[in-house]
């Protein structure tokens, strides 16, 4: 373990010991002085060294366990989360977001196969049910550590081949073919993952998952995907900036 961070406590400030803890360590994980990974001291050690209670210490701690800024491990201890990847809400692929943010993008094809659209494809795809779709199933990567499954519908003619998705973004295979997304409409939620779906994500049993859901259109208005597509919720997030009209 590293050197403990050294933390001021102000005893007269009305700010509770335990938020000015738990601001320090939040500080240090912010600038870089507590990088993902690093290891902290326990709750008893914490407590001895700075003159505070036990429950001081443990509240500060569990504060920043419950916000995804540390993470407790069986076996390991308290340790700084890995950093989450802050994808925009708009009209991109997670390899492009990835690859522009310094991520190297990985992808396992779980599945690629022709099936029939069932009642709620067809709907999103605007086509007939039954109409044969290619249903593309990936585990897609940040930095060799497992970040979404995602899940697409395609039109037959137009769908990329398992291999070209092993190493190219859909959206990138899309354009490759000459279509190119143009207009969507997604939904956001959020969810607990399922058991194979935690084991995939390697998260915990019933871990909190995000979800999405889009419907993307090409420049002649026809629908080239439909996806649904979870992601960790401890290493990912969605940011939408706001205009006021």
């Amino acid at each position: 373990m590293a050197e403990p961070l050294r933390i001021d406590l102000d005893r007269t400030s009305p700010v509770p010991l335990y938020h000015q803890v738990a601001s320090a360590i939040e500080a240090a994980i912010a600038d870089g002085r507590l990088p993902p990974g690093q290891l902290l001291e326990n709750e008893i050690a914490l407590a001895a060294r700075l003159g505070i209670s036990r429950p001081t210490a443990r509240q500060a701690l569990r504060g920043l366990v419950d916000q995804g800024r540390l993470v407790r491990r069986r076996g390991v201890g308290t340790q700084v989360a890995p950093a989450r990847f802050r994808r925009p809400v708009e009209l991109t692929s997670l390899a492009d977001d990835l690859a522009r943010h310094g991520r190297e993008p990985g992808t396992r094809v779980l599945e690629h196969t022709v099936v029939p659209a069932g009642a709620l494809v067809a709907a999103a795809m605007e086509i007939d049910e039954g109409t044969s779709v290619v249903l593309i199933r990936r585990l897609r990567s940040a930095d060799d550590e497992p970040l979404a499954v995602m899940t697409n519908y395609l039109p037959a003619q137009i769908a990329p081949t398992a291999d070209e998705l092993a190493t190219t973004g859909l959206y990138d295979a899309l354009r490759h073919r000459g279509r190119r997304p143009r207009t969507a409409r997604q939904q956001i939620g959020a969810r607990l993952a399922t058991a194979a779906e935690a084991r995939m994500l390697d998260e915990p049993a019933r871990a909190a998952v995000l979800t999405m859901a889009r419907t993307a259109w090409d420049e002649d208005g026809s629908v080239i995907e439909y996806g649904t597509h979870i992601y960790r919720a401890s290493r990912y997030q969605f940011d939408t900036t706001l205009f006021t009209g």
